[in-house]
């Protein structure tokens, strides 16, 4: 049901995939969904704030202790909170204080803010996404219980195949590009009951499969540049975004870059 409200204030909270990673601008800053739809927002509403505290790596204990508190006293319209998927992902993983602390941080926001918005992540196609699967979507269940409970709403992006294409998939393999932004963008815009744009399930157009030596250099890339640093990581319990601030700390007037602000389509890498 289409609600059309007009929002004044934004505050995101999480890890990378909130953080916005991959999608670089020329300025080397990253632009994410959330960075799309503030911008989007704020063109519905003059003088909108956004404050987007999430930073790479964080597990949901650190997002709670760090971010949780903070978001919830900017009484925001709008307060998105996507965190526990990094905790999955880890070799040992102690689902029951995942879910508490995902638990904990939605009671501490809920009360908070106009409307606490909850997220089922998508996940790329891949053997990553099958070996980790029973541990996601056991989040996800949490996901949806905690939402009925507070009120919050959901957006589903696990369940559609469209960002499951491994082409909205950057070559880290963890992270969104560009596009796929944009369609996580579009999606929270129409779960909060805001006129859609366009159809953000639709897959993308159908290209040609890259040849087998150009998905071997592919993986050799990946495996070198991304598997090998994030396994080296977890060896030595550090993460990339140990000491690194929030990208937006305060909740303050959103000023739209110099460049695109990403409402248009990108290009999409086979």
């Amino acid at each position: 049901m289409e609600i059309n409200a007009t929002y004044t204030s934004l505050v995101a909270v999480g890890d990378s995939f909130t953080e916005g990673m991959s999608d670089l601008r020329p300025d080397g800053s990253y632009q994410g969904w959330a960075d799309v739809l503030a911008g989007r927002l704020a063109a519905r509403a003059p003088g909108f704030r956004y404050a987007n505290l999430a930073v790479r790596g964080k597990l949901i204990g650190q997002i709670v202790d760090e971010q949780v508190d903070a978001a919830a006293a900017m009484n925001a319209d709008i307060v998105t909170l996507v965190g526990g998927l990094n905790d999955t992902l880890r070799p040992k993983c102690d689902m029951g204080r995942v879910r508490a602390l995902l638990g904990e941080a939605v009671e501490r926001l809920a009360p908070n803010c106009g409307q606490l918005v909850l997220m089922r992540s998508p996940g790329r196609n891949g053997p990553v996404l099958e070996r980790f699967r029973p541990r996601m979507e056991e989040l996800f269940a949490y996901v949806d219980e905690l939402a009925a409970r507070h009120g919050a709403l959901v957006v589903d992006l696990y369940s559609a195949p469209s960002l499951a294409d491994p082409r909205l998939w950057d070559v880290d393999r963890l992270h969104l590009t560009g596009e796929g932004h944009r369609r996580v963008a579009e999606a929270v815009w129409e779960t909060l009951g805001l006129p859609s744009s366009f159809d953000w399930r639709t897959p993308p157009a159908p290209t040609p499969r890259p040849g087998w030596a150009d998905r071997r250099i592919a993986d050799a890339r990946f495996a070198k540049e991304h598997l090998m640093p994030w396994i080296g990581r977890r060896l030595t319990g550090r993460s990339s975004g140990d000491g690194r601030p929030p990208k937006r700390p305060e909740l303050l007037p959103y000023e739209a870059p110099t460049e695109s602000a990403g409402f248009e389509s990108r290009h999409i890498n086979s």
